[in-house]
């Protein structure tokens, strides 16, 4: 069994990653959200012992140790389904699978790793970033990043020397301003919908109640913002 076969891994989901795409937009009916399920990983900033660890790890793994690689792709998985391919993908089912891809990848083209001083987390993310363009131009609507914009991320992403963190920071603050973007060009009431019921997960009557509106009312106000954000995102994504 390959390295990836044999990584068990549970999706991570938090504010920050409701936050960071349309994961929970797109598979969102007027019933409860879809959601990963499953124990979140934290994975601390590298510096000191740990960066060593990890290097030992790469190392040991460059050998052909399947249990170090396994042991790095639990590590960094959480981060990349989070900050890298859910924002991107918009689809925690999508972006499962570009994780399932990337594990794939980073077996295959582990002998082309070339240990730096920041860590594998870069070198991982340039891998995800290439899977989520690969699905992206597959597809012809509904995008919240275009193809041309991960083509330019995965050149900047080659030669970046930023720490993990400063990189994940970045990833969620890209993907937040583009959801604020998609969600300013409809109607504020029906942006307040999504927000209320999809991104805060707040229940129906809850956010019927801030809408003024019985909640049968507000099912109907929902999918119609559901409808309107699908608009915006095609026209997204027949811009030149």
């Amino acid at each position: 069994m390959s390295a990836a076969a044999a990584v068990s891994f549970s999706a991570p989901w938090s504010p920050e990653a409701r936050w960071a795409g349309l994961g929970a937009i797109r598979v969102a009916s007027i019933g409860p959200s879809a959601r990963p399920r499953g124990k979140v990983l934290h994975v601390p900033d590298l510096n000191g012992d740990a960066l060593a660890a990890e290097e030992r790890l790469c190392a040991r793994a460059r050998e052909g140790d399947r249990a170090a690689l396994g042991s790095l792709l639990r590590a960094h998985g959480p981060r990349l389904y989070r900050s890298v391919l859910l924002p991107r993908l918009g689809n925690p089912a999508a972006a499962e699978e570009a994780l399932s891809i990337t594990y794939v990848k980073v077996v295959e083209r582990f002998h082309q790793f070339t240990w730096r001083e920041v860590g594998i987390y870069p070198w991982l993310r340039v891998i995800a970033l290439r899977v989520a363009l690969d699905q992206l131009r597959a597809r012809k609507r509904e995008l919240l990043f275009m193809p041309q914009d991960l083509e330019r991320e995965i050149e900047d992403a080659k030669q970046d020397d930023r720490d993990t963190e400063a990189i994940e920071r970045h990833d969620l603050a890209v993907a937040r301003q583009r959801v604020e973007r998609i969600l300013g060009r409809i109607h504020p009431r029906y942006s307040l919908a999504i927000r209320r019921r999809v991104l805060e997960e707040r229940s129906r009557e809850e956010a019927a109640r801030e809408l003024d509106v019985s909640v049968s009312t507000f099912d109907v106000v929902l999918h119609r913002a559901m409808a309107a954000l699908r608009k915006a995102l095609a026209a997204e994504g027949e811009a030149p």
